[in-house]
């Protein structure tokens, strides 16, 4: 395949057409930079959607892969395995729930949510549980997932979904208000949420709904599968906020690029949801993914990437508030650490914008009806930052 029209061609007799991708075909990174089969080099500040924290190439992460490779790559769920239980207990630690239930993915991580909240219900007596959702949400493409996206232009085509799910308003707490009842087992929502425009939750919003789950007893879901791992200046975003969810789920930057999630339950809602048979995953915890997620936790405290996420979103802030006031189409810009949006008014598009930037050497990402995401490796330093603005600059400045 020696031309770009070559490889678009090859995939296109093999590959599901899914995805409208990019005509870049990328071969290999080296710390927050991409390299194409024709050597191009790009900075990265898509980060694989937030699954790349550790950026490309990092050698005690490989190491550890390696090493794990030539022991043990699966064993099933019948027997325990050590990088599981270690990852499991590492996973606790940082995010202050109990019970683990490793997934393949951040999608299988909402299902395994979906049914823990259906189990506590049924262990209640609730004969119709219900589920609130929010509007403008993304929680994945399975069909449990989808029944709780907020997007009906997912959904149509997959109907009928999951019954007797209800969609409130993000940050908008007398809209959730109303649609609880008796049979209300479970809230879902994204602490920020990402691909419908980089919306994080306001301090209100999310006290409420801590609120009037611990008065009514219902299960709180937060789904942390992109803003959690760091990237918000904590280890999850819920922590700017001062309480817990019952559920939490994680993926993508939880492995940097081996596909493995999670779903955490607190004790209480452990003890009366999934038991034995209630559900399983043939991969999932599997030694290799586990080893993974283990040596993630571990170069996240060597590194101190929390701390740098702190220091590096005071001066990305910064540099966007700054092209904001000097560019009056870039009308708002919302985030928090290192997810951040910049949404453009209607007649510049987003779409326009990244693929210049490609051109120029630039990944960033699209989010919401036209907004920009930027959501970099958590391991970038204010250089990066310095040239990220310098080219977004430059293509705003052609515009």
């Amino acid at each position: 395949m020696n031309t770009t029209t070559d490889f678009i061609a090859s995939a296109s007799e093999s590959i599901l057409k899914t995805y409208n991708r990019q005509p870049i075909n990328f071969d290999y990174g080296k710390g927050v930079y991409l390299f194409d089969t024709h050597g191009k080099k790009y900075l990265d500040f898509g980060s694989g959607v937030g699954v790349n924290a550790l950026g490309y190439g990092n050698k005690a992460f490989n190491d550890a892969l390696k090493a794990q490779i030539d022991k043990v790559l699966h064993i099933s769920n019948l027997y325990y395995n050590t990088p599981a239980i270690e990852a499991a207990q590492k996973l606790r630690r940082a995010c202050g729930l109990d019970k683990v239930f490793f997934t393949n993915s951040g999608t299988e991580s909402i299902e395994g949510a979906l049914k823990v909240a259906k189990k506590y219900a049924f262990q209640k007596g609730l004969k119709n549980p219900q589920i609130i959702a929010m509007n403008n949400s993304f929680h994945g493409r399975t069909l449990g997932a989808l029944s709780v996206t907020g997007n009906t232009s997912y959904q149509k085509p997959f109907l009928p979904l999951i019954p007797d799910v209800v969609f409130a308003d993000f940050n908008n707490f007398e809209s959730v208000e109303k649609f609880i009842n008796d049979n209300t087992c479970a809230i879902i929502l994204e602490s920020v949420q990402g691909e419908s425009g980089v919306t994080p939750a306001t301090k209100e919003f999310l006290s409420q709904i801590r609120r009037i789950c611990d008065e009514k007893d219902i299960v709180l879901i937060l789904d942390e599968i992109q803003c959690g791992m760091g990237r918000s200046g904590k280890m999850f975003a819920y922590q700017h906020y001062g309480i817990k969810p019952d559920v939490l789920t994680s993926a993508k930057a939880l492995g940097c690029g081996v596909p493995v999630g999670a779903f955490v339950v607190s004790e209480k809602i452990a003890k009366h949801s999934l038991q034995p048979g209630d559900h399983g995953s043939t991969y999932g915890g599997n030694p290799f993914v586990c080893a993974a997620v283990s040596k993630v936790f571990d170069l996240f405290e060597e590194l101190s990437l929390i701390q740098n996420v702190q220091n590096m979103t005071t001066i990305l802030e910064s540099k966007i508030n700054a092209l904001c006031k000097k560019y009056n189409f870039l009308i708002d810009h919302r985030g928090l650490g290192l997810l951040r949006g910049i949404e453009l008014e209607e007649r510049i598009h987003s779409k326009d914008i990244i693929v210049r930037a490609q051109e120029k050497g630039l990944i960033i990402l699209p989010a919401g009806h036209n907004t920009l995401r930027i959501a970099p490796p958590l391991v970038i330093d204010s250089s990066h930052i310095d040239e990220m603005i310098e080219i977004l600059d430059s293509i705003l400045r052609e515009i």
